[in-house]
């Protein structure tokens, strides 16, 4: 979850100017396990585990097509763009080159939203987990399935991140790396070492254990449409393209630690979505409640049935130490771009600790809004689904941009420097952001169809929903670059112009020279 939502903060991260970055590529250099290890962590999360449970061995089918088609494109794709356009900006940046200022911005407040829409389904994971403090299990799960539980939990603990990050979140960078720590690699640890013994000295696993299983059963679609979500799974490797500069020999070993990392990723998802299949029967797989149900039951086998509470309050301070410093990064790059001129004044509003006030209570808003589904749908599983899903929708129409301009970017601007260069040429290019443009464009389909292993309520109700909202999420920001007005641009704003404007700006100055 930490990588999926490191996007919007790209643009205070990637970055100054080409000679600072330069100037960073003589100061330091990462090994290649290094920039390997930084991408497994972007990565890696457990609160998607089980929506691929469900498919039992075939998961590992569906691991590694989405990782040889997306995963390694989406890598490999943004370490070009990066090293090629290194000032502040990532995915607004790149796409705002190749295509303009209008569906930069309409990107940028697509992945702002993305990250709203991403909060209520990882503090339903947190709130799950401290349900599941309590040792009955059936205690638990009555009240992890409680809508209003969840509601309120999830909005208690979102407004109080954001009245916390009002005040400034520096201080709380290293509680969400000790929660990225505490929550999910000691918990992921555990659950694959306890999962496998439990195969290995255990009764019968709940899955059968047939190579003839691995590769899914495509006659049915279903079966396909619930995997569109693992893409999301893979998503915010993009983040640590910027880190290709400062790796020696970049055109050999940038590749290198991409592969090690999609390995890596792709043995650490299979293994823990495994060891939840092996222990939790197929029909009780709960989106929300499976990985909590996979501890109890591995620890009851283990004969240490308390030290699942302990795992469920490791895993919910995870989830709710990250929040605390999470819900500043989509802030802090919107609050760029809005000083660019691209948003009014009002979104420029900081406080005497330079947030983001107007855009933090609008993104605390949106949240709410978004988390009411917890009750209008019919359970709190049809909820998180949709949310998901919504996510997903919003967060691949990104890269099915990013995609595309990097092979417009060969074209429009073939002279500029770029110290990483996908090899082959513009073939090379067109074959890794063809691959990754089609397999996005394949999830971004299949997300809108309603899966047949989770009760949504009605298909039509489920299908609406998504369109409606992607639709007003793609309208907004289409609407505002309409209205825009130059007296937005802030006094000091903090983003060098794109590299058609700068042109045109000397252009303008020539003439008048002239």
């Amino acid at each position: 979850m930490e990588g999926k939502l490191a996007t919007t903060d790209a643009i205070s991260k990637t970055g100054s100017t080409p000679a600072q970055s330069g100037q960073k590529l003589e100061a330091a250099k990462i090994s290649i396990f290094g920039l390997a290890l930084l991408n497994i962590t972007a990565v890696v999360t457990l609160n998607g585990l089980p929506s691929e449970a469900e498919y039992g061995l075939s998961s590992i089918f569906y691991y590694l097509l989405a990782a040889i088609l997306f995963l390694v494109p989406v890598s490999l794709i943004a370490a070009e763009l990066a090293t090629g356009w290194p000032e502040k900006g990532g995915m607004f940046r790149w796409v705002g080159e190749a295509f303009g200022g209008r569906l930069a911005f309409t990107i940028m407040m697509v992945l702002f939203v993305e990250v709203c829409v991403f909060f209520p389904t990882a503090l339903t994971f947190g709130a799950v987990s401290i349900a599941y403090v309590d040792p009955n299990e059936q205690v638990a799960s009555t009240l992890a399935s409680n809508k209003f539980f969840v509601l309120a939990l999830v909005l208690a603990v979102y407004w109080i991140a954001t009245f916390i990050g009002l005040r400034g979140a520096a201080a709380f960078s290293a509680v969400a790396k000790w929660g990225g720590v505490i929550g999910v690699f000691i918990p992921a640890t555990v659950l694959i070492v306890l999962g496998f013994l439990y195969l290995l000295f255990g009764p019968a696993p709940q899955v059968v254990m047939s190579w003839g299983d691995v590769v899914p059963d495509f006659s049915n679609f279903s079966n396909v449409v619930l995997a569109a979500s693992i893409f999301l799974m893979y998503a915010g490797m993009e983040m640590n393209a910027v880190h290709v500069k400062e790796v020696s020999n970049p055109t050999r070993n940038y590749p290198i630690a991409i592969m090690i990392a999609a390995v890596g990723t792709v043995l650490i998802l299979v293994l823990a979505t495994l060891a939840i299949a092996f222990v939790v029967p197929h029909k009780q797989i709960n989106l929300t409640q499976a990985i909590l149900t996979a501890y109890h039951d591995l620890f009851a086998w283990a004969g240490i049935p308390w030290a699942s509470s302990i795992v469920a309050v490791m895993l919910a301070i995870g989830v709710f130490a990250c929040v605390t410093t999470w819900v500043v990064g989509p802030s802090t790059g919107l609050l760029a771009v809005a000083k660019a001129g691209y948003l009014p004044k009002l979104w420029q509003t900081t406080n005497k600790n330079g947030q983001a006030t107007f855009i933090l209570l609008l993104q605390a808003i949106l949240v709410t809004l978004l988390s009411i589904l917890f009750v209008v749908l019919p359970s709190v599983q049809a909820a998180y689904q949709i949310l998901n899903q919504l996510a997903n929708i919003l967060y691949l129409s990104a890269y099915l941009c990013m995609f595309s301009a990097a092979i417009h970017l060969r074209y429009s601007q073939p002279e500029r420097p770029r110290p990483y260069k996908l090899p082959g040429g513009n073939v090379g290019m067109w074959i890794v952001g063809g691959v990754g443009f089609l397999a996005a464009l394949t999830a971004f389909v299949f997300s809108f169809i309603p899966p047949s292993q989770i009760s949504v309520g009605s298909p039509e109700l489920y299908v609406g929903l998504l369109i409606a909202l992607a639709v007003l999420f793609f309208a907004i920001p289409s609407v505002i670059y309409a209205v825009r007005k130059p007296s937005w641009k802030g006094a000091d704003p903090d983003f060098a112009p794109f590299s058609w404007e700068a042109q045109a700006i000397s252009q303008v100055q020539e003439r008048k020279r002239g």
